[in-house]
Formats: C-alpha cells, sequence, structure tokens
C-alpha cells in the first residue's frame, strides 16, 4: 500500500466523520455513518466503529484502499 496522503486540519483534533468529508473519502455525513457501521474504516490499521471518534495530527485513516494522515 502507498504512504498516506497528507491532510491538514485547522484545529487540535477532528471528529472521524468530518475527517472522511474533509480528505474527500465520502460525500455526505450519512455516507461516513454507513461506512463506518459497516467496518470499512480503519484508523492506525485497527478498524473503527465510532464516527465520533477524535483524531490527532498523525493518525492514519483507511478507507476503500485510501490512505490518508491527519496533518499539520
Amino acid at each position: 500500500m502507498s504512504d498516506p496522503v497528507d491532510v491538514p486540519i485547522g484545529d487540535e483534533v477532528i471528529r472521524l466523520g468530518q475527517f472522511l468529508k474533509l480528505a474527500n473519502l465520502i460525500d455526505t455525513g450519512s455516507e461516513a455513518k454507513t461506512v463506518i457501521a459497516a467496518g470499512l474504516v480503519r484508523v492506525n490499521e485497527e478498524v473503527e466503529l465510532r464516527r465520533g471518534r477524535q483524531l490527532h495530527r498523525g493518525d492514519v485513516v483507511t478507507l476503500a484502499g485510501h490512505r490518508v494522515r491527519v496533518g499539520d
């Protein structure tokens, strides 16, 4: 798998559902709920089922073969 793409955030933390939209991995909040509930999203290589999971800089999110890292 390729190196993750950095996606900068404006604050110290961001919720997983918001980050998926910011990183253009999904289009809507309802889509975030669906893919997360289905176990399709990984955070730091572990399946994450909480849409409200707080992400910090350096966390790597994987969905459908795309890897993005929370950046500065």
